[in-house]
């Protein structure tokens, strides 16, 4: 694949006017001695949905776990907001404004609803948490009504769209900057996975939450993205505003069945 047109000059442009919320610079992240980033780089903004697409083992997993401090690259610089973050543990991150929603939601089975929420605000310090709670569990329940109703119940008991609502809230909690996504719509019916996207949509626009979405779900995803990176084999092989990369025919072909 080739780089969509003007691209480029597309990003740079809005460098030149906007901050930058979160910037990668030519990460690359081994598994022992076999690499699954090469030389990735993007940018995400305050207030803007970037996706990242492509196909099962391209290194849109491996790329969410190294920015949230899961995994260190070998090379190359992650900031946010101006602050290098790279090589820092997953608590420090969380702690910096990024929290991580994980493919497969790896929620506490045995707990309770409320108990997972509570657990996502333990990266704040202590001073801060009975205040946070608070005030984002009714932000949480605002978005998703029935948590409210299931705080008792123990997560493993929920179904899957509503693991998946459980595991939003929990990251949410953390009061991020910036919320990275992996697979938010695996395992859900399409009418739940538009009405989860549509909530993304939301928590960008309303709560001021930059989001970074890992999805093989091309369609959900190009309806709420701003902007798009396309993976192979750990390699940006495509990038574009969410326009271009619709109207690309490589992507049409490779993605949207066209």
């Amino acid at each position: 694949m080739a780089g969509l047109c003007n691209a480029d000059v597309h990003r740079a442009s809005a460098e030149s006017s906007r901050e930058i919320r979160l910037r990668i610079d030519g990460i690359s992240t081994f598994y022992g001695e076999a690499q699954a980033l090469k030389d990735v780089s993007l940018r995400v903004h305050p207030r803007e949905i970037v996706a990242i697409l492509g196909s099962n083992g391209a290194g849109k997993s491996t790329l969410l776990k190294t920015v949230a401090g899961l995994l260190s690259p070998q090379k190359g610089k992650i900031v946010l907001d101006g602050e290098p973050i790279e090589g820092r543990p997953a608590h420090e991150v969380i702690r910096k404004g990024i929290a991580c929603v994980p493919e497969g939601r790896e929620l506490f089975g045995s707990l309770t609803v409320r108990e997972n929420l509570e657990l996502g605000t333990y990266s704040l310090p202590k001073s801060m948490r009975k205040k946070v709670q608070s005030e984002r569990l009714e932000m949480i329940f605002s978005l998703f009504a029935v948590l409210k109703r299931r705080l008792k119940q123990k997560a493993e008991t929920l179904s899957g769209g509503e693991q998946q609502m459980l595991a939003m809230g929990r990251a949410l909690m953390a009061d991020p900057k910036l919320l990275a996504t992996d697979e938010p719509s695996l395992g859900l019916a399409p009418m739940l996975v538009a009405e989860m996207m549509s909530t993304l949509r939301h928590i960008c626009d309303e709560w001021g939450v930059s989001l970074l979405l890992v999805e093989q779900n091309a369609r959900a995803a190009l309806k709420i993205a701003d902007y798009v990176y396309v993976l192979e084999r750990g390699k940006v092989v495509l990038e574009g505003t969410r326009e271009e990369v619709i109207a690309s025919p490589t992507i049409q072909a490779a993605y949207m069945g066209g």
